[in-house]
Parts: structure tokens; C-alpha cells; sequence
């Protein structure tokens, strides 16, 4: 497959195929941590289900990196200027890691006043913060993944990632009954085993997508120089991914307040409703975040190629 040269109606069913099967299993890995929370008890679903809103900042911040990445590094490929492109990935990883101290702060620091909004008991607020405290403090992983990934997205690689999924899906499935009811030597670790089993796979998934870039023809072509912060790129990058981060997060602010009104009718209300919202909306925020990429991905291809072809 060549990005930029072959048709690009072919091009669309071979990029988008793989990445929507990434989806699927995306939202079915949310299904599975649902699932396992239930488990525990229905406190337990509660609390996964109300650190949602709070999540949304991980996955807010994914997308924005993945739209920013894949497009700017796309463009460049389409303007066969090698050189920025890998300029742009490596501006990429300084501005992720920005992006990581920022909502590690901010989930470590401001997670027990959301759940408090949310009207959370005592009971559901520690079974939440058991979770998230670290799904954050692993946030690097969350977005270091998206942000190698989207150096093989803009060259045209949606299969690597969908595979990664694949594997981090069945990976998770297999860690969370050992991990939340303990098995042998294991011990039983409740909530905080479903977030450990999360960062394994995606650890999994981090490492299967790091060998592939690392072969890639960009980053071969890498200098250390190109990792010190460069003010234009930064900001064409700030740019790119902010207005998706802050309309998504929007997505975050409106189900805190639905969460606020359904716990008025007890923990249990809040965690019926809490486990259909969770898998309806990770669905649907996966799908936003992969039509932005993609679409970026595949009009930067077009147009680049057809204007700036020597």
C-alpha cells in the first residue's frame, strides 16, 4: 500500500477497516471492566462507572494528540518533507509528556471533589479513587501509546494498532478475575485490579506499537536536536489538538451532572445507569476520536499529493 499514490477510495476501506475493528474492540474492552466491577459489588460499578467523567480527561486528551499527530505528520508526508515529519513526531513526545504532568496533577489532586459532585457516598468515593488514583499516576502509557501510534497512522498503519487492541482486550479480560478475586500467590486487590490489568495491556499494547515505529523509515531518519522544543511546531500542535481536547471534555462535565441526578435515587440507580452510559459513550467517543483522525489522515494524503506532487 502506498499513502500516496493509490487511489484513495481504496486507500479509505484499507486504513478504515482495520481502524474500526480497533474500535469494536475498544468499547468491548470497557464492556469487560464493567462487567468485572459488578462483580465486585454494586458499589464497586458505581465507582467505575462515576471516575468515567473524570477518565474523560485521558481520553480527550488521546484524541487531541491523535488528530494533532496524524494530521501534521500526515500533511508532511503528503509535502515529501521527511524532515518535518519527524520533527513533528518528536514535538509530538515532548508535548504529550506536557500533557501527562497536566492531568496526572490534575486527576491525583481533583478526583475526590468530582466524585463528591457526583453525590458519591464515602464508600463509592475510596472504591473510585482505589481506580483512579492509578489509572493516572500509568497515564504516561495512555499517551505515549497514541502518540507513537500516530507516526503509523499518518504512513498509512491502522493494523498494528487494531491489533494491539485485539491483544490488550483478551490480555485484560484474562487479568481482571485474577487480579480483583486473586489467584494462588496473587492477592484479591478489588478495584485497584481492574486498573492494574488496564495498564498491563495497554503496557502490552505500548510496547507492540514502540517495535513497530521504531522500524519505521521517520524515525530512522531522527536527530536528537529535533527533540528540543521548537516554538512553531509546538503551537501548530497546541492548535491542533486543543479545540478536540476541550469539546470532549465537555462530553465530561455533562455526565458528571447526570450522574449528580441519578445518585438522587441511591448508588444502585447511579450504577444501572452508569453501566449502559459507560458503554454506549466509550463507543461513541472512540468513533469521534478515529473520524477526526482519519478524516485529517486521509484529506492531508489527498490534497498534499495533489498539490505539492513534484
Amino acid at each position: 500500500m502506498n499513502i500516496l499514490s493509490d487511489d484513495i477510495k481504496e486507500l479509505i476501506k484499507k486504513l478504515a477497516i482495520p481502524a474500526s475493528v480497533g474500535t469494536l474492540f475498544q468499547t468491548l474492552y470497557n464492556i469487560a471492566d464493567t462487567y468485572f466491577a459488578g462483580k465486585i459489588s454494586p458499589e464497586a460499578l458505581s465507582a467505575l462507572t462515576k471516575s468515567f467523567p473524570i477518565y474523560f480527561i485521558i481520553i480527550a486528551s488521546s484524541i487531541g494528540i491523535t488528530v494533532a499527530g496524524t494530521s501534521l505528520i500526515g500533511n508532511s508526508i503528503g509535502e515529501k518533507n521527511s524532515k518535518n515529519a519527524s520533527i513533528y513526531f518528536c514535538q509530538l513526545i515532548f508535548f504529550s509528556f506536557l500533557i501527562i504532568l497536566l492531568i496526572t496533577f490534575i486527576g491525583l489532586n481533583y478526583a475526590p471533589e468530582v466524585f463528591s459532585i457526583m453525590g458519591s457516598t464515602n464508600e463509592v468515593i475510596n472504591l473510585g479513587l482505589q481506580y483512579t488514583d492509578i489509572i493516572f499516576l500509568g497515564s504516561f502509557i495512555f499517551i505515549l501509546v497514541v502518540a507513537l501510534n500516530s507516526l503509523l497512522h499518518a504512513e498509512g498503519d491502522t493494523k498494528t494498532y487494531r491489533n494491539a487492541l485485539i491483544l490488550s482486550f483478551f490480555l485484560n479480560i484474562l487479568l481482571n478475575p485474577i487480579l480483583i478475586f486473586g489467584f494462588y500467590f496473587i492477592p484479591a486487590l478489588g478495584m485497584k485490579g481492574i486498573a492494574i490489568a488496564t495498564l498491563i495491556a495497554q503496557t502490552v499494547a505500548f510496547l507492540i506499537i514502540f517495535i513497530k515505529v521504531l522500524k519505521s523509515n521517520l524515525f530512522k531518519n531522527i536527530l536528537i536536536s529535533y527533540f528540543i522544543p521548537k516554538f512553531f511546531f509546538l503551537k501548530n500542535i497546541f492548535f491542533q489538538s486543543m479545540p478536540i481536547i476541550i469539546s470532549i471534555c465537555g462530553y465530561s462535565i455533562a455526565s458528571a451532572i447526570v450522574f449528580k441526578y441519578a445518585g438522587l435515587s441511591g448508588e444502585y440507580a447511579a450504577a444501572g445507569y452508569g453501566g449502559w452510559y459507560q458503554n454506549r459513550t466509550s463507543g461513541f467517543i472512540t468513533n469521534l476520536g478515529n473520524k477526526y483522525s482519519n478524516y485529517h489522515n486521509y484529506c492531508s494524503k489527498f490534497w498534499c499529493t495533489k498539490y505539492f506532487k513534484n
